[in-house]
């Protein structure tokens, strides 16, 4: 989908200078001097300002004779695993208890240096924990669904039972004979044309929706925690592929309207909020006056705005739709201008 409501030049270049991962998905680079086309997050040198030009989608950049960069490889999604590692990490995910050693990993034509800063830059642990987090993500699944602590110990690959225990109680802040009555939120990436989310789902439903570089993002999440007297853990939930699913027809323009179960703690107010969020239609805007009395507390406009900065699950409740009064941006954790991309998206697909 070509947006072509691209920033003013000098936006575009100060974002890409410093590599802000805010305008993924919003414009890319082309440099005049080498027939190349970046990503805003590229990490090359940086070319003078009369050097580049500025396109609305991969495909144009192409069309117009630009070659992709191959530090940033700008005709992919913006945080997708690269191609040595992909084969890899779906051994893992589909069986989390191996264990794996550096030696096994450079068996594998990979060095464990290599894979631990991208662990690091793309989840913000390393590798080995991340490894364990699965385990124990998949042993809390299976004691909560009846299977004996014993067995999910071995089966994760712990060799004793108190082990198992410690390393359980550490990650999730409960013995694991009390997991039936507990919950755990489990987390995972999945990308998007405007950048990476994480995704948090319990039991109930999908709990978290965020950009990844949100600002705030470590509050909501340390928020969500308390609320839900839990904690993140990397792992898989049954709504996840769903969710993916989903994302991806909402920005194909082949999904108008969510249908996924959602957890949403929250106040009395905030769940009214987040309510008249998700009844604007597809396509359209309101501003924050008319949300506010559509509630039926027109003076409420303030503490409506920020309810809807406290929603935690972007996109599917659209508190993008919301603006100014004036008609202008206002007020999205995400940024604003993927907050135009996502408005001028609905609207542009509305009229298809």
């Amino acid at each position: 989908m070509k947006i072509d409501n691209l920033p003013d030049h000098k936006t575009m270049y100060t974002a890409l200078v410093k590599k802000d991962s805010a305008f993924e998905g919003i414009f890319f680079a082309g440099v005049k001097t080498t027939g190349i086309f970046c990503r805003p997050t590229c990490t090359a040198k940086k070319p003078k300002r009369e050097n580049v030009e500025f396109f609305a989608a991969a495909k144009v950049a192409l069309s117009h004779g630009y070659r992709p960069c191959k530090v940033c490889h700008p005709v992919s999604l913006y945080g997708e695993s690269p191609s040595w590692l992909k084969e890899f990490l779906n051994e893992i995910e589909n069986n989390p208890a191996v264990r794996i050693t550096a030696a096994e990993l450079r068996k594998k034509n990979i060095e464990p240096t290599r894979i631990r800063r991208w662990f690091k830059k793309h989840h913000g642990i390393t590798f080995q924990s991340y490894l364990r987090a699965l385990r124990l993500n998949r042993a809390f699944g299976q004691i909560k669904h009846n299977e004996k602590i014993i067995d999910s110990a071995f089966d994760s690959g712990y060799e004793s039972l108190s082990g198992f225990a410690e390393a359980f109680k550490k990650k999730t802040g409960f013995s694991p004979s009390v997991s039936r009555s507990e919950k755990i939120i489990s987390i995972t990436r999945i990308l998007t044309p405007l950048g990476p989310m994480f995704a948090g789902a319990v039991d109930e439903g999908i709990c978290l929706l965020e950009f990844t570089d949100r600002r705030m993002l470590e509050t909501q999440m340390s928020t969500l925690q308390k609320k839900l007297k839990a904690r993140l853990i990397p792992g898989g939930s049954r709504y996840f592929a769903d969710l993916e699913r989903q994302l991806k027809e909402y920005f194909n323009g082949d999904r108008k309207k969510f249908d996924i179960p959602l957890s949403l703690p929250g106040s009395e107010f905030q769940l009214r909020t987040w309510g008249i969020l998700r009844s604007i239609p597809y396509g359209k805007t309101c501003s924050y006056e008319e949300q506010a009395s559509a509630m039926g507390q027109p003076n409420a406009v303030r503490a409506a705005a920020r309810a809807n900065g406290e929603n935690r699950i972007s996109i599917i409740i659209p508190c993008h739709r919301v603006i100014a009064k004036n008609g202008k941006l206002a007020g999205y954790g995400g940024g604003l201008w993927r907050k135009q991309y996502l408005i001028d998206m609905e609207k542009k697909y509305t009229t298809m």
